[in-house]
């Protein structure tokens, strides 16, 4: 099995030593419908099902794997292993709940520096894939045997990214027309004046607030315990109100005992 010197290792097991190893000949990327950090995506295939993917990729470029790369996985349906042994290699992208965003330009430099190593690492060639068993590039909803019941996986939007941007930036950072980015020199560090520090406390609140990035309460009365549901989750907002209601509610009930 091989291991990418980028990624966070977060293996799964049995699965890393239980399935069958694939000779890697393609790279199929997905959408996870999920804002999920990379170790929430490990913990979602640990926890919650029996699917995997090699790797999984967060909004801010973090980049778990999960299973070595000559390894199946089972995100691909007819792609993770085929008769002849070779197979695809996968990864789930952190997204919004509809599937509809982009890429952020850290996934989309994880996912060309991923593209690299995985064709000089394992030879899969630098095209797209012109058949669901060609060698090459290509993204979940290209051919409908990658997939067991048809998807628009990654999205319109991915999907215009992937041909225009991701898979032309690996051609030719793998065939050295375009080196890969340097650190930028370190710069001094500037006071932030007090003006400034509210600004960035006023929008730091008002993102907890609004953003949906909390798991809702089990009594809600539109719970649901899937996590890809909207459902699942809620804005900083309402977990804040139904907090003080909680509060009042055992406050009240305190008071009563005591007259």
């Amino acid at each position: 099995m091989a291991w990418y010197p980028r990624a966070t290792k977060y293996e799964l097991q049995p699965e890393s030593d239980s399935q069958p190893a694939i000779r890697p000949t393609q790279f199929i990327v997905h959408s996870i419908i999920a804002p999920w950090t990379a170790k929430r995506v490990y913990e979602y295939w640990r926890d919650s099902t029996n699917l995997e993917s090699h790797f999984g990729l967060g909004y801010e470029g973090d980049l778990g794997q999960f299973i070595g790369t000559e390894t199946r996985a089972d995100a691909n349906a007819g792609a993770n292993r085929r008769a002849d042994g070779t197979g695809a290699v996968s990864i789930e992208t952190a997204s919004n709940l509809q599937g509809s965003d982009p890429w952020t330009d850290a996934q989309v430099e994880e996912l060309i520096r991923l593209g690299v190593w995985l064709h000089q690492h394992h030879g899969i060639p630098l095209r797209i894939c012109r058949t669901h068993t060609d060698p090459g590039f290509g993204y979940h909803s290209m051919f409908s045997q990658w997939s067991t019941s048809g998807t628009a996986c990654p999205g319109k939007a991915r999907i215009k990214q992937f041909r225009e941007v991701v898979f032309p930036a690996i051609v030719a950072r793998a065939t050295g027309k375009t080196p890969a980015p340097t650190s930028p020199p370190k710069e001094n560090d500037v006071a932030l004046s007090d003006a400034d520090i509210k600004r960035v406390a006023d929008a730091v609140v008002d993102r907890l607030l609004s953003k949906d990035a909390f798991d809702a309460p089990r009594d809600a009365a539109d719970y649901s315990p899937d996590p890809k549901s909207p459902q699942h989750y809620w804005s900083g907002r309402s977990v804040f109100a139904d907090l003080v209601t909680r509060v009042r509610r055992i406050d009240a009930t305190l008071t009563k005992k005591e007259s």
